[in-house]
């Protein structure tokens, strides 16, 4: 019985196999026609409207994209531009070219050209940048493009519009305007007749904050960011509850508001010095405290009014430093408990003992002292459209005058704790004082790096910076850090370039190429299909499909990867189908030669597969290191060859051993086909 059930077993799993490898050669030739209508969408769609036209319901379509061709079959420009480095250092001219060609390249990005190609060379003592762009027929406007030195500018945040609004837009923002004005005055009449001013803050006011402030803004000083209400209470003598009479438009929206109360506050104008020590709030020393006092009152005995702002600057150890400890205009509520108290009680121009607060030991100078009427206001905040808002290209960054002109150096350091690497940048004396401009104005604020009008970096002000050096820091690898360097300095480097030549191929010239080698490659086709055909009869046949599965494949396979298809490279393409074709012979013949040794078809199938396999994967594989060489060691021509030739050879290992293989072994499952006259083997 044992025995028995094993055999059924046997027999039940044989009888179920022929089946399994039918439906996976089924399945490869659905992949092969699906992957073909993939290559070639437009046959599709034709096929779809017809069925539309005959039966009213339209198949799902395909979107039409065509293939990536080079220079050579889709016409366009080649380039070739010699950078000027009379004033750029030996050392520094190899980086400095590779920093022109980044910016060529982005320059040509942004021109909207597909798969374009920039290169540099340095032979021969010149250095020159080689562009192909190809379907790029108006060689003067890419000349126009390309031909600039790098433009390099620091941007503060703030609107501005990339162009000039036309006729309509500036008639679509009046009449916004008015249709505004007109709904903001009706409010405004609604609160000078009396209306519960709450209310109408609750239905109208657009301000994001109402729930919080129910549209209540205290504090509001001549120096205040609200500045303009204090200006119209005080010039216009408003009362307590009275509601202002007309509207103020300004960045924020359209304003109604009323005047609630005012304060009088002693304001003072402080600097300090901080030495903070290990334990204290925010502090990175590691000296104990009683070092820590040693250290303020030595300070204390050298520093006078006159001298206390580069004291500041040498010792300080809080973040006011860079400012000379400068703190600002503040009230007494301003400052932590103990530094409060003893500033208030200091005189105009003295100086106090050390003071010990949660930060460390402090030393103050009151530099003077004012007093101040603040106000609180509540309003209702109503939109009011900006030609911003109607102008699609604006930007939210200003011109400075702080350019590239202005930046000497940029380089790659590490943090020597932790070793990830940051960007240090060196400005002259006079860029040096607009950027420590800068950086007082906009503490807490991004400050834009734009190269060519775009924007490669938006570091974070932490505090303002003098001297000319500053640093930026994120979380860079190293990669990014060094392309961050030589973006900056091919922007501060003056590196004009001059074009040297200039050609055009015609699309029609490429038409013509593409035509002939579409037709040389079908050509080929058609005769190594009717090779193997007449040769090797029923598997020939079967490596023919095959070779349909394989054509189809590298097709897609160049549309998914975006390759840029070239004479050369469909030269590398015809030469894989050549490999494959190989592939698919030592397969055969080996075949051949177990059949003539008297195995059956599936055995000798298997057989043949497994002996002609080292000797395709070796040929495959020394082919593939020869195109990686070509790849890796040449220009943009040879290296669209080695590219298509690496994707057919791989591909036709794929085919050759995979799809040959189950379309053979699925064949012979039909005995009518089990005849050596079909496989080209003489019967004994």
């Amino acid at each position: 019985m044992q025995t028995w059930n094993v055999k059924k077993k046997q027999q039940k799993i044989k009888a179920h196999r022929p089946w399994g490898t039918r439906v996976l050669a089924v399945v490869m030739l659905v992949a092969t026609l699906s992957v073909g209508v993939y290559d070639f969408p437009k046959i599709w769609n034709q096929g779809a409207a017809v069925v539309e036209a005959k039966t009213g319901w339209l198949p799902p379509t395909l979107e039409e994209k065509g293939f990536h061709l080079g220079l050579d079959l889709q016409g366009g420009t080649h380039l070739i531009y010699e950078a000027d480095m009379s004033q750029i250092s030996d050392e520094d001219r190899v980086e400095a070219l590779e920093g022109v060609r980044d910016v060529i390249e982005r320059r040509v990005n942004a021109f909207g050209v597909s798969e374009p190609v920039v290169q540099t060379t340095t032979t021969g003592g010149t250095y020159r940048i080689i562009i192909e762009l190809a379907g790029v027929l108006d060689v003067n406007e890419a000349i126009s493009l390309i031909g600039e030195t790098p433009v390099l500018e620091f941007k503060e945040p703030g609107d501005e519009l990339q162009r000039e609004p036309t006729e309509e837009e500036l008639a679509q923002l009046n009449e916004a305007n008015a249709t505004e004005r007109a709904a903001a005055t009706v409010v405004l009449n609604r609160a000078l007749s009396g209306e519960d001013f709450e209310s109408l803050v609750q239905e109208f006011s657009i301000d994001p904050n109402i729930a919080s402030t129910g549209g209540i803004i205290e504090n509001i000083t001549g120096d205040s960011y609200y500045s303009e209400y204090a200006i119209f209470i005080k010039d216009r003598g408003m009362y307590e509850g009275q509601v202002n009479y007309n509207l103020i438009e300004n960045e924020d929206g359209i304003s109604i508001f009323k005047y609630l109360d005012s304060s009088e506050s002693e304001e003072m104008l402080l600097r300090h010095i901080l030495i903070c020590y290990e334990g204290t709030t925010g502090c990175d020393s590691t000296i104990p405290e009683i070092e820590a006092n040693l250290q303020i009152n030595a300070i204390r005995e050298e520093a006078t009014a006159e001298n206390f702002a580069d004291m500041a600057a040498q010792y300080s150890t809080g973040p006011s430093a860079p400012q000379g400890g400068s703190l600002g205009w503040g009230t007494i509520d301003s400052y932590v408990p103990g530094f409060n108290t003893a500033a208030a009680a200091l005189a105009i121009g003295e100086i106090s003992q050390p003071i010990l607060t949660e930060f460390g030991y402090h030393l103050i100078l009151k530099e003077d002292q004012r007093t101040t009427t603040s106000y609180t206001i509540q309003r209702v905040l109503m939109a009011f459209t900006e030609i911003y808002d109607i102008v699609p290209e604006s930007s939210p960054w200003t011109n400075t005058e702080l350019s590239g002109k202005y930046l000497e150096s940029a380089v790659v350091e590490f943090d020597y704790n932790t070793g990830v690497p940051y960007v240090t940048l060196n400005f002259n004396d006079e860029g040096g004082d607009l950027f420590a401009a800068l950086t007082e104005e906009h503490i807490g604020e991004p400050i834009a790096i734009f190269l060519d009008g775009e924007a490669i970096s938006t570091p974070v002000v932490q505090t303002a910076i003098y001297g000319g050096d500053a640093v930026i820091t994120g979380d860079f690898t190293l990669e990014e850090a060094k392309l961050l360097a030589q973006r900056l300095n091919a922007g501060a480097l003056p590196v004009p370039v001059n074009l040297l030549s200039q050609q055009t191929v015609g699309p029609t010239l490429g038409a013509i190429s593409l035509e002939k080698s579409i037709s040389a490659g079908l050509f080929g086709f058609l005769l190594v299909a009717l090779y193997m055909l007449l040769l090797y009869r029923l598997p020939g046949a079967i490596a023919v499909v095959a070779l349909f599965m394989f054509t189809f494949l590298n097709l897609a396979a160049y549309r998914v990867f975006g390759v840029t298809i070239t004479l050369a490279g469909i030269a590398g393409f015809v030469l894989s189908l050549g490999i494959a074709v190989d592939a698919n012979v030592l397969i055969i013949e080996r075949l051949k030669e177990e059949l003539k040794s008297g195995r059956d078809y599936a055995s000798a199938i298997d057989e043949a597969f497994a002996r002609a396999w080292s000797a395709i994967r070796d040929g495959n594989f020394t082919t593939l290191i020869a195109a990686g060489v070509l790849y890796w060691f040449s220009s943009s021509f040879i290296r669209g060859f080695a590219l298509t030739l690496s994707i057919g050879v791989i591909l036709s290992m794929f085919t050759a051993i995979t799809v040959t293989r189950v379309y053979l072994k699925s064949v012979v499952e039909w005995k009518k086909i089990r005849k050596n006259a079909l496989f080209g083997v003489k019967n004994k």
